[in-house]
This record gives structure tokens, C-alpha cells and sequence, in this order.
């Protein structure tokens, strides 16, 4: 089979078209036709059906696009041993959560721009629970997720994780809230009768709430659930509760913060690859770069 048949199928699996294709990769869309129609004849059964219009994979060839992400990285990374000079060059598809990508993700994004062209960043806005279901599927090729230090995430065998950073999270109040101090049972308890407001894609935030309530000695009562940092903010300021926010977070007017202390939450942010994947000298580029940044 030649690689850059594989390469076309794949395209197609992830782009759904041939003409989708034939603009992300500069090729005809009849060139992406005979070429993948060439690679049926080498493996012998069909890998394309009729959808209306279009055309879908047959079972055969979404299980033969699945094995050309393996072949594809396998031949990269002999490329890269024959030659370890020449450039990197592929898509490297992402799925990452809002902060990380703005903070971490988009710069490297520019650096690639400027220093390596030939790499490309796919990139779409998940949740860990999302995130990891894709890289599982072998839908995305790395995972920027987090965890907190009260709540630890299991890393699966199958899976390599590295450290990106981390950051100090705090309880956020209204403004308007009497002042409190001492050990992160004392502030907490302060709020015991207040309404608590948690992620709605993920729990692992509701988890540190409820470890740190214990502490001191209340059951939170959970009633609002937002996706974003600024939404979050938002709902505090209407009133509608507390929440715990990265303390360096930029707050809006209206906003107060209450350092935590002993014990302090932290979230902790890391990289997430498919064991084996890494000697893929794009990913591998990409490892380095948002490995740098966060030193």
C-alpha cells in the first residue's frame, strides 16, 4: 500500500468529502478518487459505498483508516530515524480544555506558523471526560487535560502523561461578603449556607467542593452548574453563589477572593498521548514546544 493513499483515507475519514480533501490538502477531487479507488484494488474489497450525494467508508475502510494512523506515524517516525534533519510535517489533532488552549495552545500555534509551516494544529474545545473518549477512539492525537491535587486523576496504562503546570485555584464571592481569613476550613465553613456553583462538563471541581466541605464539617449545596470561567463569574455577581476559581484568574467588578489554605486546592494540567505515539515527530514537536513554554 502506498503511504500517500493512506494519507488520502485518512483525510477522508476525518474531513467526511472528497472535496473537503482535495482543499485542505491541495489535490483534485478526482485525484483523491482514483487515488483511493487504487488502494481498494491493492487491499481487495471495496472502501468507499454511495451516501446520496456523496460517499462514506464502508466498514473496511474506516477499520483500514484507523490502522493508517498507526502506519502513517510508524513511517514518520522511520523517516525521522533515517533523517533526523528533515522537517516535521502532518496534522496533529488536539482536544484540550478553554484555559489551557488560550494560555498554553495558542501560542504555539504562532510558533508553528513561523518556525515549522509544515505542522498543523487541529484543534477543538473539550472537557477531560470528552477528551479522553476521543483520544480513546483514536480521534484526536493529544489531550491537554487537568486534575486537581484533592482530587487525582487515574492515568489508563495504555495512555503517557506529562506535567504542564499548575495553578492555584481560591473560593470566589460577591463582593458585598463579610471578610474571612484563617485555614481553608474556616473560609468554607463562612459559606456552609450558601449556594455552590460547579462545572457542568466535568466534576472533578465538585469533588474538591465537597472534599473541602467535609472538612469543615457542611454538606455543599449545589445548584448551579456553567461551563466557563466568565459565565461562572457572572452567575456570582447575580448572586446566584460561590464557586472556587484560579486565584490568578482576572476578576470582574463585583468579585472577591478568599485565599484557601491548608489545605490549598491546585489544578494541575498535563499532556495525554496514546503510549507509543510520541516518537511521531509532529506530535513530538508539539510535545516540546508547550514542554518549553511551561517550564
Amino acid at each position: 500500500m502506498e503511504v500517500r493513499r493512506l494519507e488520502l483515507l485518512l483525510a477522508l475519514s476525518r474531513q467526511g468529502s472528497m472535496h473537503a480533501v482535495s482543499q485542505a490538502l491541495g489535490v483534485t477531487t478526482s485525484t483523491v478518487s482514483q487515488q483511493i479507488a487504487a488502494l481498494a484494488k491493492e487491499v481487495g474489497m471495496p472502501l468507499l459505498e454511495p451516501d446520496g450525494r456523496r460517499v462514506r467508508l464502508t466498514p473496511a475502510g474506516r477499520r483500514l483508516a484507523g490502522h493508517a494512523v498507526d502506519i502513517l506515524a510508524a513511517h514518520e517516525a522511520a523517516r525521522a530515524d533515517l533523517d533526523p534533519s528533515a522537517e516535521p510535517a502532518g496534522t496533529v489533532r488536539v482536544a484540550a480544555f478553554h484555559t489551557v488552549i488560550r494560555d498554553t495552545l495558542l501560542p504555539v500555534v504562532h510558533q508553528l506558523a513561523a518556525d515549522h509551516p509544515a505542522v498543523r494544529l487541529e484543534i477543538q474545545e473539550q472537557e477531560p471526560p470528552e477528551a479522553l473518549a476521543l483520544l480513546e477512539r483514536d480521534q484526536v492525537d493529544l489531550v491537554l487535560s487537568y486534575d486537581y491535587n484533592l482530587a487525582p486523576a487515574a492515568v489508563d496504562p495504555a495512555l503517557e502523561s506529562s506535567p504542564l503546570w499548575e495553578s492555584t485555584w481560591a473560593l470566589a464571592v460577591p463582593s458585598r461578603s463579610r471578610r474571612t481569613t484563617g485555614p481553608t476550613a474556616d473560609v468554607l465553613a463562612a459559606f456552609a449556607d450558601s449556594d455552590w456553583i460547579v462545572n457542568s462538563r466535568h466534576t472533578a471541581d465538585e469533588h474538591v467542593i465537597r472534599t473541602l466541605a467535609a472538612l469543615s464539617g457542611f454538606e455543599p449545596r449545589i445548584t448551579q452548574r456553567a461551563d466557563t470561567l466568565q459565565l461562572v463569574q457572572e452567575m456570582i455577581v447575580a448572586g446566584l453563589g460561590v464557586a472556587l476559581m484560579p486565584a490568578a484568574y482576572p476578576k470582574t467588578t463585583g468579585i472577591s477572593v478568599r485565599r484557601l489554605r491548608d489545605p490549598d486546592p491546585r489544578m494541575r494540567a498535563y499532556t495525554l498521548t496514546r503510549r507509543g505515539r510520541t516518537a511521531w515527530p509532529p506530535l513530538s514537536l508539539v510535545l516540546n514546544l508547550l514542554a518549553r513554554r511551561t517550564r
